[in-house]
Parts: structure tokens; sequence; C-alpha cells
């Protein structure tokens, strides 16, 4: 009797166990598969967003204000520009085209302010973090960028979002998603804290393994002590400015 209860007891752990393992797998494959969706909307998010990066001569406040001032230049031409176009390629067949406007109106802004700092524009692929801004996130990893250099670009750095025009005063906000599907407006808007790291690592991995090293601007992986910027004043530090006089 005492035996038929010992194997009664060892089936009952076994099937308890089979029954956890299974339960666990069954968690692990319905995380995984709403994982691979995720992973595969922030996908199209990249391929259908070109980001805006301005890039500071150095992290002096005056150098900082400076920025602002080339940001604020940027934005109310670039308003203009693509508010009204409806896909990626239109944006960056328009970016590419306006560079030399985009370049002249922040060289005349750096030279109005009394400073011989010389500005570049761009179109580059890039990396970038995630980056949480005012109701949306967007996902770690390579954009299209419009990126503006002021000086030697060694300071802090801004960045936002051309198309969909978020940051355009023409169409800022929740109202520059439109371009966006449903599910790219799901993605960026919701709350997946979890998700939005793992896709992070992820693409930090791969980026590493792709060889190219120096993927981040002006910034450490996964620390606090990011010197990118969305926006806002940056810290001054004593590197010396280049003001004309």
């Amino acid at each position: 009797m005492k035996c038929m209860e010992k194997i009664r007891n060892i089936l009952h752990s076994r099937r308890a166990k089979l029954e956890i393992s299974a339960a666990l797998g069954l968690l692990l494959a319905v995380f995984l598969a709403d994982f691979g969706q995720f992973a595969q909307a922030c996908d199209t998010v990249r391929q259908d967003t070109l980001r805006l990066h301005i890039l500071a001569n150095s992290d002096t406040q005056e150098d900082q204000e400076l920025k602002l001032a080339v940001r604020d230049t940027i934005l109310r031409t670039a308003g203009s520009l693509f508010a009204e176009k409806t896909t990626k390629q239109q944006a960056m067949r328009e970016a590419q085209a306006q560079m030399p406007q985009l370049r002249a109106a922040a060289q005349r802004t750096v030279q109005q302010m009394g400073y011989d700092y010389p500005v570049t524009v761009r179109l580059e692929n890039q990396y970038f973090r995630t980056r949480e801004y005012e109701g949306f996130t967007l996902p770690a990893g390579r954009y299209d960028a419009l990126r503006v250099e002021i000086g030697a670009h060694e300071g802090h750095n801004w960045f936002c979002v051309l198309f969909p025009p978020m940051c355009v005063p023409a169409a800022g906000g929740q109202q520059g998603m439109d371009a966006y599907t449903q599910k790219q407006r799901e993605t960026v808007t919701g709350r997946y804290t979890v998700k939005f790291a793992a896709a992070e690592l992820i693409s930090y991995l791969r980026e590493s393994l792709s060889g190219q090293r120096a993927f981040y601007e002006n910034d450490e992986p996964f620390t606090g002590g990011s010197t990118e910027q969305s926006g806002g004043e940056a810290h001054t530090t004593g590197k010396a400015r280049c003001k004309a006089d």
C-alpha cells in the first residue's frame, strides 16, 4: 500500500512538473510571438521615419543657445517643405533637393548671432538609441536622418522627427503621425518599456556584430550619461568657443 502511494506521489509530482513546464512553454511562445510582431512593427517605423539631428559646436552655454537658434530656423524652413509630404520617399527627395536652402538658412542664423562656425548639412543613415518624446517613443536602430553640424559639432545634440512631420510647426505632435499606419501609431504611442528595452538590446548587438563600432554619436550605450538631447538646455562646460568679432 505504501509502495502504491509512493508511485502515485511520483506520478503526481512528474505530472505537476510537466504541467508547469507546458504552461511556461506556452507563455514563452506567446511572448515570443507577440515580441516578434512588435519587432516587425519597429522595423517599419525605422523605414518610414526621417529624423532631424543637430549637433552643437560645443557644450558652452553660448554654443548651446546657438544650436537651439539653428534648430528653430531649420524647423521654420522645414515646416513648409515637409508638412505636405505623404511618404518617406517624398520627404527624402525633398530633403536632398533642399539641403542647400537649409544649410544657407542655418548659416545665416550662425552669422547673425555673431559666430563664424561653418555649417554642414547632409543625409545619413545612422544609429539612434530608444528615445521618448512627448507623446511617442521611437525604438532604437538605424534611421535616415538630416544631419546638421555646427562648427566642430562636439557638443550636446538635439533631434526630433521631420517625417512624419512631428517636429515641424505646420504639423507637430500627434497630427503629424497621419503618415504612419495604425500599427505603427500603436507601436510608437504604446508604453512597451520592456519591449523597447529588448528591441534596443537586439539592435545594439546586431550593430556591434556588423563591425561598425562608432555608431553612437557623442554617447555611450546603456548608461545614464547620454549626450543626446531631444530639447531643452544642455549643461555648460569649459570648452572654448569661436565667436566672431
